[in-house]
């Protein structure tokens, strides 16, 4: 007898934490292609294209000088205030995007999904890999604004743990797609929650150190802010290229742990919505 060319597979009930992995590299060019479809068509009909990345962060640090540089007068812990905004924008935006991205997975794409089989989990994964483009381009920004500040003189400490920052981006990733992934999993029954996202996404900036330095902090409110798994990514970030911030093994393998179980638990969650989810969406 010939062999055969299956059309249809009976394969049995995935159980809990049966992730195909297996398929992801397979469908590996359709993860590539999403990253490009991400980068490009946004910006596709824009006058000044992939110049927003720059200008949006930019005008924001204008913004943030103003109000909470000059009306509330934070502390920048000596930093020049452009630095210190940027540093934190920088890595923001990043988790902030990814995290937008993540969140709206079934909702943006319940008609491609509706239509044609490929692994799911494509589309997160290319969403923190595409912004990650333009979080290297307003790095740049970071970068230029750094070395002018090193020519005229003013002092930034730059120590070793700046060789952390792959790591920091990592875990930034993976928090932002594990609590993507569990809201996108939620708004196919409660779509209320949608219009929470954009707004509980701007008050949790305020509870991470992003335009505040931890020593400005102290009693219960830093014991709070201490809680959040990203308070020690900015705060080990600012460390390593401004000299301000801490460096806490402690907090990072806290964050890292935390990571971790909030990934499991999202993919699980996604995975299993994901079979019936047309049914709601």
């Amino acid at each position: 007898m010939h062999q055969k060319d299956w059309t249809i597979v009976i394969s049995p009930q995935r159980r809990w934490f049966d992730i195909d992995l297996k398929n992801l590299w397979r469908y590996r060019d359709l993860f590539l292609m999403y990253i490009k479809r991400d980068i490009i068509v946004v910006y596709k009909q824009t006058i000044l294209g992939p110049l927003w990345y720059i200008i949006q962060p930019a005008l924001t640090t204008i913004m943030y000088m103003f109000i909470f540089g000059g009306l509330a007068g934070i502390s920048t812990d000596g930093v020049p205030q452009p630095l210190f905004y940027l540093a934190g924008i920088t890595l923001w935006n990043y988790y902030s995007a990814a995290f937008t991205a993540s969140s709206n997975v079934f909702t943006e794409n319940a008609n491609i999904f509706g239509k044609v089989y490929f692994p799911r989990l494509i589309v997160p994964l290319s969403a923190i890999t595409s912004n990650l483009v333009k979080m290297l381009i307003q790095l740049m920004l970071f970068i230029a604004v750094y070395v002018y500040y090193l020519l005229i003189g003013t002092h930034a400490t730059i120590n070793w743990s700046i060789l952390l920052f792959p790591f920091y981006i990592v875990l930034l990733a993976f928090h932002a797609m594990g609590c993507g992934l569990i809201i996108s999993a939620l708004t196919t029954k409660y779509r209320d929650l949608t219009f929470l996202v954009s707004f509980g996404i701007q008050l949790f900036m305020y509870a991470t150190p992003v335009i505040y330095p931890m020593s400005t902090t102290s009693g219960k409110i830093k014991t709070i802010l201490e809680l959040n798994p990203l308070t020690p990514i900015f705060e080990g970030f600012k460390h390593g290229c401004l000299g301000c911030g801490s460096l806490s093994w402690g907090g990072l393998l806290y964050s890292s742990i935390f990571m971790l179980i909030l990934l499991c638990i999202a993919v699980v969650t996604f995975t299993r919505v994901e079979r019936n989810f047309m049914d709601t969406v």
